[in-house]
């Protein structure tokens, strides 16, 4: 009989046991669960392009600046759009002229990164539509001639072309990394497609603000991004 009531009291000790470790195994389960679910921060991120400033501060003959901001849509999806301004100067040996103007760009991104628990990092890639209102400053141009009995003239003239536009499609692919709670380092690069453009008469857009340089050959253009922005949380889902 006392042997029995041992028996019992071991099955007793074990079943508590075992049913305290089940439960708090379920409630860590329970927990990582909850971080889960609410680590993903919704809200709006804003920023400016530390590169703009930089070749403002080094490259002659550019001035400009850019303000990004983007807003989670899904886990993945985000709603993007950058605004800008650019002033660039060209002096050739042929040509001197002067571009200045505004732009926008309206698109979306996706993070194909799978960030771990408490990390809000992201590889992602998206695409803008880009367009830009600006004027042309022709200061100067190098008159063309074949014939060897007049020597080429320089003509000094200035003319504005004001009201111009220009739109294109770009693809953009970047890193984006939190280097502090909420705050975000991000370098990208971008293939841009020129859709259409208004060209002064007998003279060509040699740049267009939010497009960059553009080449007679080539509807294609390139461009990069180092920005720095903050995120303001709204709500986590």
């Amino acid at each position: 009989m006392k042997t029995t009531h041992i028996l019992l009291f071991y099955i007793s000790v074990f079943c508590v046991s075992f049913s305290t470790v089940a439960q708090e195994d379920t409630e860590k389960e329970e927990a990582v669960l909850d971080s889960t679910v609410t680590n993903n921060k919704y809200g709006i991120r804003v920023g400016t392009d530390l590169s703009k400033f930089a070749r403002t501060a080094f490259e002659k003959g550019y001035s400009g600046f850019e303000v990004m901001g983007d807003f989670r849509v899904t886990d993945k999806f985000y709603a993007a759009a950058e605004i800008g301004n650019e002033k660039k100067e060209r002096f050739e040996d042929n040509l001197n002229s002067i571009t200045t103007g505004s732009y926008a760009k309206l698109g979306f991104d996706y993070n194909a990164y799978n960030n771990w628990i408490g990390m809000e990092n992201a590889i992602f890639a998206g695409l803008r539509y880009g367009f830009s209102t600006f004027k042309q400053e022709l200061l100067s141009y190098q008159v063309y001639t074949t014939n060897q009995d007049f020597p080429q003239t320089f003509k000094d003239n200035p003319v504005d072309y004001k009201g111009l536009t220009g739109h294109w499609l770009e693809l953009i692919v970047g890193i984006k990394t939190e280097i502090l709670n909420n705050l975000y380092l991000s370098v990208n690069l971008q293939l841009k497609r020129k859709l259409g453009e208004d060209e002064p008469d007998n003279f060509g857009n040699l740049y267009i603000p939010g497009f960059n340089r553009t080449y007679d050959f080539s509807e294609f253009g390139v461009g990069y991004g180092y920005t720095i922005s903050y995120l303001i949380p709204i709500f986590k889902k």
